[in-house]
């Protein structure tokens, strides 16, 4: 039977360098098989725990703190030589594009930015290693910019998002490991952790983890409220 893992590079939000770019790679039997989300920290971070390039990311928005690693796996896909496989929601590649690959990308060699990558556009739903894994809208900052991604059985990723309670109840129907975006103060883009206890059921916020605050003092004192706080380096066994 395959084991499945989540195993957060960092934690924290735009302005945590500590807590490095919130993303996670998900492992089957103990080997990498997809990436959520690059930030500027995450190539380093990946490096240390793989010595090697991710097979495939998925991205769940166009903010900088998410997509910004992108530019050095490029330089380093293009001298390796390989092509990494990139799920992106569909309405996100033209954000993509206007921020990473509009200007030509390798001197050396003619290489444009989308070489490096197999850029694979999803909607709803997507094959990968043969699963497959859900992709669901969330509310951060704009309709139709960011999305989460769920594996039926396994976990639910909310992305940066406020509170979608119906979404998780939704995609974690079963036994399904949820881990969701939430600082202490929420704000119009992001959930609080009064957010969470207001509007999920009990019965979802016992499987839940967060990640993306701003430091450790603030994950500190979410944890004091009885939460289960991610740090940098925790790996989790998913499905129950």
């Amino acid at each position: 039977m395959m084991s499945f893992t989540l195993h957060f590079l960092g934690t924290g939000s735009a302005t945590s360098m500590a807590l490095g770019s919130a993303s996670a790679v998900l492992e089957r039997d103990a080997s990498p098989l997809l990436l959520l989300d690059c930030g500027p920290s995450t190539p380093d971070r990946y490096k240390a725990a793989y010595d090697d390039l991710p097979p495939a990311i998925f991205l769940t928005h166009a903010h900088l703190d998410h997509i910004g690693g992108l530019e050095a796996f490029f330089y380093q896909a293009t001298f390796k030589p390989t092509q990494i496989k990139l799920y992106a929601p569909v309405s996100l590649v033209p954000m993509l594009h206007a921020r990473l690959a509009e200007f030509p990308g390798l001197a050396e060699g003619g290489r444009n930015f989308w070489d490096a990558f197999q850029l694979v556009p999803v909607s709803n739903a997507f094959f990968h290693a043969g699963l497959i894994f859900s992709v669901f809208p969330v509310r951060h900052h704009a309709p139709n910019t960011a999305f989460g991604l769920a594996l039926a059985g396994q976990f639910v990723y909310s992305g940066d998002t406020r509170p979608v309670p119906e979404v998780f109840a939704h995609f974690g129907a079963g036994n399904e490991t949820l881990f969701h975006d939430c600082a202490l103060n929420g704000n119009p883009s992001h959930s609080g952790i009064a957010d969470l206890e207001r509007e999920y059921s009990n019965a979802l916020r016992q499987r839940m983890y967060l990640y993306h605050q701003a430091d450790q003092s603030e994950a500190n004192k979410i944890a004091e409220r009885g939460w289960r706080v991610l740090a940098p380096g925790a790996r989790i066994a998913l499905g129950g």
